[in-house]
């Protein structure tokens, strides 16, 4: 079983219970997924961008990214209806909390000047949304290797029912929020 789910289970699901009286474990928030979105603007006019970016999010996560499509064109932008702009991935299960064990523990540790992550991006719903700059932060992205720095949002979606609710969760899961 993964560290990170034991630690759920043995750990934080005993300190959440007491902390808000839930009367069942079943009541005890959870982790749904995490998706992890790369955007990728100029794909519009470089399609090997987009290559690249989905590769990149394929070693990142290990699993096989979707690509997503402009919904309406803007001609600000240079983008029409249907071109593809960017690429993401949805973990649940094991694959989730592999990934969230080497955000917490390899990726966010060698972000520059980093002082824990921004307590206030919860939704309100008891989802957590957190942009990273730059996709060198993981080990298995080689510096060499990138045709171009770019930046991901990585959304926790919890089954939690309030944001102190989700922030119990995730500072439990080892998420290192801002004093």
């Amino acid at each position: 079983m993964n560290r990170l789910k034991e630690k759920y289970l043995n750990e934080v699901v005993p300190s959440l219970k007491e902390k808000h009286n839930y009367k069942t474990i079943m009541e005890v928030p959870k982790l749904e997924k995490i998706v992890v979105n790369m955007g990728v603007g100029d794909a519009t006019t470089n399609s090997k961008l987009l290559d690249a970016a989905i590769n990149d999010l394929t070693v990142i996560t290990g699993q096989k990214p979707v690509v997503t499509k402009a919904k309406k064109s803007i001609a600000g932008f240079k983008v029409r209806e249907g071109q593809s702009i960017g690429c993401k991935v949805t973990l649940r299960g094991e694959n989730m909390y592999n990934f969230m064990d080497k955000l917490v523990s390899i990726g966010l540790p060698r972000v520059r000047d980093f002082h824990g992550v921004s307590p206030k991006a919860f939704d309100g719903r008891g989802n957590y949304t957190l942009g990273i700059k730059e996709q060198l932060i993981f080990s298995e992205i080689e510096y060499d290797n990138v045709l171009k720095v770019r930046g991901m949002d990585i959304v926790f979606v919890t089954t939690a029912k309030s944001n102190e609710e989700a922030y119990d969760l995730l500072s439990g899961l080892g998420i290192p929020f801002r004093k």
